[in-house]
């Protein structure tokens, strides 16, 4: 009985690590700068204008709000909400949580570019 006790529980514990590790996938690297169409480059300006005070694009960590590395490569925005245009237009647009809106001082054509760089990252 002694010997299946610690066996279960080494069972158990390596069967959550493999679920854990499953879970885990790296992130490809962003699109070099150097290689960007010119909406993404208008794209990367807007976002150090209007979201480079708060978010990192091309690193993680994160400065008022989280890095938006890799962000179209994730299921999920850092809020929980699937990551789609429209989320992100939203969210740029109206704000959430602590991020104010920036409707009024961003347009949709840069929107639509800043949303062209993201997918870069």
């Amino acid at each position: 009985m002694k010997n299946s006790v610690p066996s279960l529980i080494c069972r158990s514990l390596l069967a959550a690590t493999v679920i854990a590790l499953t879970g885990c996938k790296t992130l490809p690297p962003p699109k070099p700068i150097d290689q960007l169409t010119q909406q993404e480059q208008a794209g990367r300006v807007a976002f150090a204008t209007n979201c480079g005070a708060c978010h990192y694009d091309r690193q993680n960590g994160s400065l008022h709000g989280p890095s938006l590395l890799g962000t179209y490569k994730k299921d999920y925005l850092p809020s929980g909400a699937p990551v789609s245009d429209d989320h992100i237009t939203h969210t740029i647009m109206f704000g959430r949580g602590n991020m104010p809106s920036l409707g009024a001082q961003v347009g949709r054509d840069d929107i639509a570019d800043i949303l062209a760089y993201l997918k870069t990252l």
